[in-house]
């Protein structure tokens, strides 16, 4: 069992799956909350608080091993699957003290804790396949009702 996580959250076939509220409780205690999102995934919302560190999902297996042993990791993404994926490969690396942050940004939003917005990252569209940045929309369409001359 972890030390520093102990008896906290939901511990399921090994794996200790945390609330938002007590993620952030515990990252306000010194762990370090590890964002394995895509760029496309964080569509404008970023876990505002110290001690964050991103790492893609798809390039966590190559670059997960910079994360340090010395800390405790809650692995957090946008709904609690990919940083569960994450978390069986830390702990087959030999990371301990390592949770999930269970429901990801998604359930810490609606929890109303710490999320950073920026609005120009949000991304917008009818379907996944016309999805793109609103900056991008918004600079297009000031294009095309003032075009340059």
């Amino acid at each position: 069992m972890s030390r520093f996580f102990g008896e906290r959250g939901l511990h399921i076939a090994g794996v200790i799956h945390l609330s938002p509220r007590e993620a952030f409780e515990l990252v306000r205690q010194g762990a370090t909350l590890v964002d394995v999102r895509e760029d496309m995934e964080k569509n404008g919302k970023y876990f505002a608080v110290e001690n964050v560190i991103s790492i893609p999902f798809s390039r966590f297996p190559e670059e997960c091993d910079r994360l340090p042993r010395d800390r405790p990791l809650i692995l957090a993404d946008s709904v609690g699957v990919n940083s569960k994926k994450a978390f069986l490969l830390l702990q087959e690396r030999g990371y301990t003290e390592i949770a999930n942050l269970n429901g990801g940004i998604v359930d810490w939003e609606r929890d109303g804790l710490p999320t950073k917005i920026i609005d120009d990252e949000m991304l917008i569209g009818q379907c996944a396949c016309k999805l793109r940045p609103k900056k991008i929309y918004r600079s297009r369409r000031t294009e095309e009702e003032d075009p340059p001359t």
